[in-house]
């Protein structure tokens, strides 16, 4: 790693303030051989093709211009003789396509910008370990919070390898900052307002992310990071975890109404610093220019996420939709038995879908990696704490999990079984062979409620739209790569399933008017009336065919947990540990 002919790379990014359309980029290299490659990364889960927006791309040396070749979309050949050379190019801003924006898509605006990352720098495929300086030009007066290290320079920041070059955005503008330290270890919320002022009780915001941040590192034992970087946004909704900083979008209107709106977006990308980016997939890649392949494990990297996203805020003390974890599991159980592909597939084959796939890959079903996930993890929690009479936890699994795969090697699903078989000296093979490894078995709740002394009474209940009946519009449009408008069903039960019709279904009409978007199909779904006759017309390899569907309502499971009839005393003491989200 520390040749001395290893590549020297620093960048150089111009904001201009008066140009909000993008950004200038020159990346300066020094110990380069006469023939190199440069690549714009792509995201694992968020691939926005930056290398669609490159322009200006020019090669100059002391000897003069270098020569380009375009080898694949995001990848240059660059011919460029001399040792020192460097690599000029502006990145152009598409205009947003909705508003609010996502968060961790960048913007440039009079008053901030979010840029860095696989948006902004192009890299050495090959050369990923070599260190970067970045030095910000940006307009006088404006912040700066980012995960990349700070210098002696207050304009220059530096990254030990591409990874963490490309996996630390950066926030610059008119920004709102707090900082607290657990353990000794400082922690930064910045906030870009889209005025100038902020309303909403930035107290209660603060002390509640002060108070999740101490719980997970409660939970391992120490961060794994030298420093931390909350980056919030205004204007824009969702969030992406980085490997020391997070980006979400927290409009200013939802934390006005309530400081904790964003909390439970928080708690779960934060959580992700430990299990996703550190606690790694086996298939789970640094930074690359190629489509990221399927991820057999995000059942357990988003699922158990989710799981402790909840229980932490739980054990800090901090408000919540769910008032206890009963209600909580009342919902999630509720929604995994309304929705037929959850227990249909199992949950490594939804996840090696949750990545760069098409939306009927699961043909008329749909799957959710993140709820089968959070499900089997609270089984699992139910199985080694009654195992172990109240010893133990999924608290030791995650830091087993954490011990032996924070480093190179990633995990697979039988090192989860492992772990969960070393903790708590059970046999969980049969969870994991139903449920992990193959599909096509609803899980036995009461089986595993039962061990707390617990069980799920089922019901049937006609889905509500406030005080009517709630319409089954449980279908999508989508447009595929050819441009092509496409249904997605999710449920073969479904009024427009029962109609004849299929995920993948190319829409050439509705009630004889020509759709030809998914805001057009959102309009027409929208203005039905129950019991009205929808005539749907598609289009498929061979042959057209008409789906006439009577759109009415629809019924769902209510899941009520109850306690059951001769709880033992053992029952009633697990019962009451997991009711306290105790570890």
């Amino acid at each position: 790693r520390f040749s001395r002919d290893q590549p020297i790379v620093r960048y150089d990014v111009r904001i201009d303030p008066d140009d909000t359309s993008g950004w200038h980029v020159e990346m300066h290299l020094d110990n380069m051989p006469d023939t190199f490659r440069l690549a714009m990364a792509a995201h694992p889960i968020y691939d926005d093709r930056y290398w669609r927006y490159v322009e200006d791309l020019r090669v100059t040396t002391p000897a003069g211009a270098g020569v380009i070749a375009r080898e694949d979309s995001a990848l240059w050949r660059i011919a460029a003789p001399g040792g020192d050379v460097t690599v000029s190019y502006r990145i152009r801003v598409p205009p947003p396509s909705a508003i609010p924006r996502a968060a961790w898509r960048p913007y440039l605006s009079p008053t901030g910008a979010l840029f860095g990352g696989p948006h902004t720098f192009m890299y050495l495929p090959g050369s990923e370990l070599a260190p970067a300086y970045v030095r910000l030009h940006v307009p006088a007066g404006w912040a700066v919070a980012t995960g990349l290290t700070p210098t002696a320079d207050s304009s220059v920041f530096f990254a030990p390898s591409a990874d963490v070059l490309i996996d630390s955005p950066i926030l610059t503008g008119k920004l709102h900052r707090w900082m607290f330290d657990v353990d000794g270890v400082p922690h930064t919320i910045a906030y870009w307002p889209a005025g100038t002022t902020i309303s909403f009780d930035s107290v209660a915001f603060v002390s509640s992310i002060q108070k999740l941040v101490r719980e997970a590192v409660t939970l391992f034992g120490r961060p794994p990071y030298r420093e931390y970087f909350f980056l919030f946004e205004d204007e824009a909704y969702g969030a992406l975890e980085h490997i020391n900083s997070v980006s979400l979008g927290a409009p200013q209107a939802a934390l006005a109404g309530d400081p904790y709106a964003s909390l439970e977006e928080t708690a779960h990308e934060y959580f992700h610093t430990w299990n996703l980016l550190r606690i790694r997939p086996a298939e789970y890649r640094s930074v690359d220019y190629r489509t990221q392949p399927p991820v057999a494990g995000l059942w357990f990297s988003e699922g158990l996420t989710m799981f402790y996203a909840d229980l932490l805020l739980r054990r800090a003390g901090l408000p919540l939709p769910d008032s206890t974890r009963i209600s909580h599991l009342e919902g999630l159980i509720a929604r995994y038995l309304g929705n037929p592909g959850d227990s249909r597939f199992s949950a490594e084959a939804v996840s090696r879908l949750a990545y760069n796939s098409r939306p009927d890959a699961l043909g008329d079903y749909d799957a959710s990696t993140h709820l089968q996930g959070e499900l089997l993890g609270t089984m699992m929690d139910l199985v080694i704490r009654a195992e172990t009479q109240g010893e133990h936890s999924m608290d030791d699994v995650m830091r087993l999990m954490l011990e032996r795969f924070s480093g190179e090697k990633g995990f697979l699903g039988a090192d989860v079984e492992a772990a969960v078989h070393e903790v708590c000296s059970c046999d969980i093979s049969p969870m994991f062979e139903k449920h992990v490894r193959s599909g096509g078995t609803v899980i036995d709740f009461d089986h595993y409620l039962a061990l707390i002394g617990l069980r799920a009474r089922v019901r049937l209940e006609r889905v509500m739209d406030g005080n009517v009946p709630a319409l089954d519009l449980r279908v999508w449009a989508w447009q595929s790569p050819d441009s092509i408008l496409r249904l997605t069903v999710s449920d073969p039960q479904s009024v427009w399933g029962r109609a004849g019709l299929h995920s993948g279904d190319r829409i050439v009409s509705v009630n004889g008017r020509t759709i030809r978007s998914w805001p057009e199909f959102r309009t027409m779904l929208r203005s039905v009336r129950s019991g009205e006759h929808v005539r749907v017309l598609v289009q498929r390899d061979t042959s057209s065919y008409v789906g006439n569907v009577v759109v009415r309502g629809y019924a769902q499971p209510v899941v009520t947990i109850e306690v059951v009839p001769g709880i033992t005393e053992l029952q009633r003491r697990l019962q009451a540990q997991w009711l306290r989200g105790d570890g």
